[in-house]
């Protein structure tokens, strides 16, 4: 089962969020929904796998792939009968996104990518910076616990300023839903590939796509964004300054806009 929820209506056109790995729904805040429902949109977001109320597994045993967690995307769409939606995804959502148009081309009307990679470990690409440095594992069984280590984790990530405030509150409402915060931690990357390399495939995608990447993204730096926009024919690539590997309160305007 994936849980999913809505804003706006219905007759309007999609728009389905996919988070990145571990990102419940809880991550799309629901101010920023709304906002988004507000510009005549039908706005969907979901738990991914192993996030909020979706079904979970135990740590390190995924019982699905990658490929799987683009099924899923396009499954949202069909229980919800919505025959095509512009598609925003985000890190590992954003792998997804590409996956879902390229082997499902009519259910994306259009792309929006933050902070992604169309090549990850690519050689032509810079991998992540050396000084990305995570704090140990906290006690899973605690949720306060939980709650830090995922604000320190992100801290990391992102440009300063860090609003370590915001975060938090979304922390808590993902931790608040999620069954296993190990299993919503670790599965994402213990899952097989979507379907192997996709990057060669770039040049056949056809719909609008909006590239928005941070200028300090110390998990996929800004090359990364540079090539997919240099690669999807006619994409767009918006640099967003002082931004990491994060989705910001101050960068909202920018996919509320879209391609």
């Amino acid at each position: 089962m994936i849980a999913s929820s809505t804003f706006g209506s219905s007759s309007d056109p999609a728009v389905l969020l996919i988070g990145g790995a571990g990102a419940s729904m809880d991550w799309w805040a629901p101010e920023f929904c709304s906002q988004l429902a507000a510009g005549d949109r039908y706005v969907i977001r979901y738990d991914h796998r192993d996030t909020g109320e979706s079904e979970s597994w135990p740590p390190g045993a995924p019982g699905y792939s990658g490929m799987d967690l683009v099924t899923d995307a396009a499954g949202v769409l069909d229980t919800l009968g919505v025959p095509a939606a512009h598609v925003v995804g985000m890190s590992m959502g954003g792998a997804i996104a590409q996956q879902l148009v390229l082997t499902q081309p009519t259910r994306v009307l259009s792309l929006t990518l933050l902070s992604t990679s169309g090549g990850p470990g690519d050689a032509d690409l810079p991998g992540m910076s050396p000084s990305l440095e995570f704090a140990g594992e906290p006690d899973w069984t605690d949720d306060d616990a939980v709650v830090e280590y995922l604000v320190e984790s992100q801290r990391v990530l992102s440009a300063e300023p860090f609003d370590a405030a915001e975060f938090r509150e979304l922390a808590r409402a993902a931790v608040s839903r999620t069954k296993n915060h190990e299993s919503s931690q670790k599965n994402h990357h213990a899952t097989e590939g979507a379907g192997g390399p996709w990057r060669a495939r770039l040049p056949s995608i056809t719909v609008p796509t909006l590239v928005l990447h941070g200028d300090s993204d110390p998990l996929f730096p800004l090359p990364h964004g540079e090539a997919l926009a240099r690669e999807i024919p006619g994409a767009r690539l918006v640099v967003l300054p002082h931004t990491g590997h994060e989705f910001t309160r101050r960068n909202w305007p920018l996919v509320i806009v879209g391609p």
